[in-house]
């Protein structure tokens, strides 16, 4: 376990950081697969496409997600969608999937290498978030299951609550990681936080 030294803080080696106490927990969060997904979701044929792919429907209400089993749908806007599996199987012939998304009017992108995902959980976790995040992560304004678009800091996230009240999920560009991570643990350094083994999204 790590000691108090300030400048271990941002450190991604398993471990306890900042104060004594232990405010809120970090973990990578792990996904085999990540697509987005564009279209009229009031489409019947795009609808049917869009099952035919993944199995599930795409959430029509802002700011909101369906789960069902390894997968999670996230609705980014009104004709925007991000579908993440967290385990294996992948989607299977995802070319012929795409295909048919496209014959839909529809667009299927895979976006797997380009995002970088954590857990965060805790007591402090919403007080953490919104050092940097202009939502209001009270569970009555951010609920079990939403999701929504905004900064993390100077960096453009994605946030989901998950099933339990206190357990979110940060998503930011690959590209833009480093600098997310360094906020994120810099913000729970008065809390006191842990870094824990890689859970799945």
């Amino acid at each position: 376990m790590a000691d108090e030294n300030v400048f271990e803080v941002g450190a991604t080696m398993a471990g306890h950081y900042g104060a004594t106490a232990t405010g809120v927990t970090f973990a990578e969060t792990t996904f085999v697969g990540a697509w987005n997904v564009q279209g009229n979701a009031g489409d019947p044929a795009f609808d049917d496409a869009v099952r035919g792919a993944f199995g599930l429907s795409l959430p029509v209400a802002s700011n909101t997600s369906i789960r069902n089993g390894a997968l999670t749908a996230l609705w980014l806007g009104p004709r925007s969608w991000l579908v993440v599996a967290s385990e294996e199987p992948t989607i299977a012939d995802l070319e012929s999937r795409r295909d048919a998304v496209n014959a839909a009017r529809g667009a299927l992108f895979d976006v797997t290498a380009s995002r970088v995902a954590w857990t965060i959980a805790g007591p402090q976790a919403a007080t953490v978030l919104a050092k940097g995040c202009p939502l209001d992560f009270h569970p009555r304004a951010f609920g079990e299951g939403a999701c929504a678009q905004s900064v993390f800091g100077h960096v453009n996230a994605l946030f989901y609550r998950r099933a339990a009240s206190t357990v979110f999920t940060l998503m930011v560009a690959r590209s833009l990681a480093r600098d997310a991570w360094h906020f994120l643990c810099q913000s729970a350094a008065q809390y006191g936080y842990d870094v824990l083994r890689p859970r799945p999204f």
